[in-house]
């Protein structure tokens, strides 16, 4: 039995670096949260297109209409909601292939998305305060390719290939990573504001602190309510360690 909620759709809005990952786990715990994950990433799209057994060309070329009634499918939980997460970057690969799918909408994002997606719509912003040890994690984390530990069947990157060398600490490429965070974060509240979205907004520092409260939070704000007996657990593991604790002071040091 299903029982309508306020909402039908969310999108968890993040960069790397913020605990999405963890975030995502922990709403899928709920069981009434949907199952969110990151479905529309491009570069990931032929893998799920496989898993969920929408066809595609040799070239990867499928109907994308397809794809997206397949991924609402595995999203959702028996209550009708739906959910996924939007880097930055992607919800423009999102908006631009529904375009195609409705070309009358074609420069109207939410537009586009309330075609696919519902009118009951709601956006979740997630973001860190502390951007340098949120570079120190991204930078570790593409030297590393470990971009999660544990999960629920990600695709994506999930662990080091034997290839992988052990990271090494480059002051350069740490301020690199710090401008790319503040242009996506930038990017995001830009993006909000031209269409006109008020997102509920979380914070990395908040969430590591208290995560059970967070999800709680969310909960509340998408109008859910956590069933009785059921617990809020995590299926991610926190990597941080002393070695980030180390690049941070180093980095404030100065050091090269």
């Amino acid at each position: 039995m299903t029982h309508p909620t306020d909402t039908a759709t969310y999108f968890i809005c993040a960069t790397p670096r913020t605990g999405s990952s963890l975030l995502l786990g922990l709403l899928d715990s709920t069981g009434v949260a949907g199952h969110p994950q990151a479905y529309f990433r491009a570069p990931d799209e032929v893998a799920w297109a496989e898993r969920w057994g929408v066809a595609h060309t040799p070239q990867h070329a499928l109907d994308y209409g397809d794809f997206v009634r397949a991924a609402l499918a595995a999203g959702r939980t028996g209550n009708g909601v739906f959910g996924a997460k939007l880097m930055w970057g992607t919800h423009a690969e999102l908006t631009t292939r529904l375009a195609g799918l409705h070309p009358d909408l074609a420069g109207d994002e939410p537009g586009l998305l309330e075609r696919e997606f519902g009118t009951r719509i709601r956006f979740v912003y997630l973001r860190r305060d502390d951007i340098l040890a949120q570079a120190v994690s991204w930078l570790r984390a593409e030297q590393t390719g470990v971009w999660f530990i544990g999960g629920k069947g990600e695709i994506g990157s999930g662990k080091a290939t034997p290839a992988d060398g052990q990271p090494s600490f480059d002051r350069d490429a740490i301020t690199r990573t710090m401008r790319t965070i503040e242009e996506h974060n930038t990017g995001w509240e830009r993006w909000f504001e031209g269409c006109g979205i008020e997102p509920y907004r979380i914070r990395y520092e908040d969430l590591a602190a208290d995560p059970e409260a967070v999800t709680l939070r969310v909960l509340g704000h998408l109008g859910l309510v956590l069933p009785a007996g059921r617990h809020i657990t995590p299926s991610h593991h926190r990597q941080a360690d002393r070695l980030t604790d180390e690049w941070i002071a180093r980095y404030r040091n100065q050091e090269r």
